[in-house]
């Protein structure tokens, strides 16, 4: 019986494809992974280590997206469906921030903001990576 996690299927939003004009974009974009496997390979539910609320990881999202650009509506669509629905599904939601100097590539420094979030959806059996940058 195979316990560990596979890739399931993934996302990538560069806002980019999306702006109107290409200098008002910020260089965004979001990552995402799903991965599927048994129950027991997801974070436990009582693991309290860098968990925040949906809404907390929602909030901090919307930020991220920029309060002062309205997104096209192609974009608001896709990040409600690749985002924000798969926040709301999720049993628990881990914030993984201060990774350390260790956990940079060649080009972390680049990012003027970086948010990492791991997202467990039980139901589902499905752990998601997602990560939304700019550089």
């Amino acid at each position: 019986m195979d316990d560990g996690l596979t890739h399931e299927a993934g996302a990538f939003l560069n806002f980019r494809h999306y702006a109107r004009d290409p200098k008002e974009h910020g260089f965004r974009w979001v990552d995402i992974k799903h991965l599927h496997g048994a129950a027991r390979s997801l974070p436990p539910r009582d693991e309290e280590l860098l968990a925040v609320s949906r809404e907390t990881a929602a909030r901090i999202l919307e930020e991220w997206v920029d309060p002062q650009w309205d997104p096209p509506a192609a974009l608001r669509d896709d990040l409600r469906r690749e985002v924000f629905d798969r926040l709301a599904a999720a049993d628990a939601v881990h914030h993984l921030v201060e990774l350390g100097d260790e956990a940079l590539h060649d080009w972390g420094g680049v990012h003027g903001e970086f948010h990492e979030f791991v997202l467990a959806d039980r139901a589902a059996a499905r752990v998601t990576l997602l990560v939304a940058a700019d550089d």
